[in-house]
């Protein structure tokens, strides 16, 4: 059997930090662990992507203990920030990057220096993974990357019961970190146009990444009359994820960037609709029905143009039915985790010989 050493960030199973990307990474460790490898995980606490010295100097040791020649298989959150820690080791251990984002597409310090850095690392990597065919163009036309080390492995999605739904469509859910780049503040704009129609917001996702902006979010509810009908369920995992999808009517997502979403293959897993921002690989995450999409995609940054996708849904019978139906023809066609973890073995094995 060979090895391969998988580093993460820590909390990686942190139930109170739930994200697509560590989704990812425990279901791809678990997965390779199936397919044979010997699966040495390796956490590393930080503030990544924005190592302080601290982070820099624990991930430089995890790295100098790993032995000569092996297969390291890294989460791009973490490798893309530490081109100190891994561009040396590249001459030494064969390294693999899994990006889920690329850090030059959303930074908040110097966008050319973000970029340098990143594709330092990705240069030195015996080979890369996007997560999207969306996220591989990206990096093919931002960095000086060869085409054939650049592969795609797209998220998985486990089976799922089918939503009833209700009559009137108006359980709207939306599942993602309230922080700036989700646009929750887009989101509360649009409800607050359509007050006169009968819906309830539940939102789901970590209330701690930028405790002002959800200050400035509950202000912005509540000035604009719809607080009583949003709330707030903080993150949930699990049995608790899959009761608010069962009891969704469609998934509601006002995205400034998305890589792929998980969160809509989860909601079309229980044949839900998707109402969403058409950023980034979010589109190809829906995917089409014979019919068409099962969803209705807006500019991002657009309140109105969300708030008239919501009217159209919440009062337009027909439609609602027809998006339905796309979302379960759609439903039987995702692939699941063992298709993702495949993938990646396809790719380590390369490496590895």
């Amino acid at each position: 059997m060979t090895a391969v050493y998988v580093v993460v960030p820590d909390g990686v199973d942190d139930p109170a930090r739930p994200s697509g990307g560590n989704t990812y990474d425990r279901r791809v460790c678990r997965g390779l662990a199936d397919l044979g490898w010997v699966v040495h995980e390796c956490p590393v606490p930080g503030p990544w992507p924005r190592p302080d010295d601290a982070a820099n100097a624990r991930l430089a040791r995890v790295i100098a203990a790993i032995p000569v020649g092996s297969v390291v298989l890294l989460d791009g959150l973490i490798a893309s920030s530490a081109p100190e820690a891994l561009v040396p080791e590249a001459a030494r251990l064969r390294l693999v990057v899994v990006v889920h984002l690329p850090l030059g597409t959303m930074t908040d310090g110097p966008v050319d220096e973000t970029r340098e850095r990143e594709q330092a690392v990705l240069a030195a990597a015996a080979a890369v993974v996007a997560t999207s065919a969306w996220t591989r163009r990206w990096l093919l036309e931002h960095y000086a990357l060869a085409a054939s080390a650049v592969h795609v492995a797209e998220p998985g999605v486990d089976a799922a019961g089918l939503a009833p739904g209700t009559p009137a469509g108006g359980a709207l859910l939306c599942v993602a970190a309230v922080a700036p780049h989700k646009g929750h503040d887009v989101l509360v704009a649009a409800l607050a146009r359509i007050t006169d129609l009968d819906w309830r917001c539940l939102l789901v996702g970590a209330l701690d990444r930028d405790a002002a902006f959800v200050q400035r979010l509950t202000r912005q509810a509540a000035d604009a009359g719809v607080a009583d009908r949003m709330t707030f369920a903080g993150p949930l995992a699990g049995a608790g994820l899959d009761h608010a999808y069962a009891a969704a009517d469609v998934l509601v997502l006002a995205s400034h960037a998305e890589t792929y979403a998980m969160v809509v293959t989860e909601a079309l897993a229980h044949g839900l609709p998707v109402l969403a921002t058409a950023v980034g690989g979010l589109p190809q995450a829906v995917g089409r029905a014979t019919g068409g999409r099962p969803s209705l995609l807006v500019r991002p940054g657009d309140p109105d143009a969300l708030a008239a996708a919501l009217r159209c849904w919440l009062t337009d019978p027909g439609l609602r039915g027809r998006l339905r139906d796309r979302a379960r023809e759609r439903r039987a066609t995702l692939a699941p985790w063992s298709t993702t973890s495949a993938r990646i073995d396809q790719v380590l094995t390369e490496v590895a010989a």
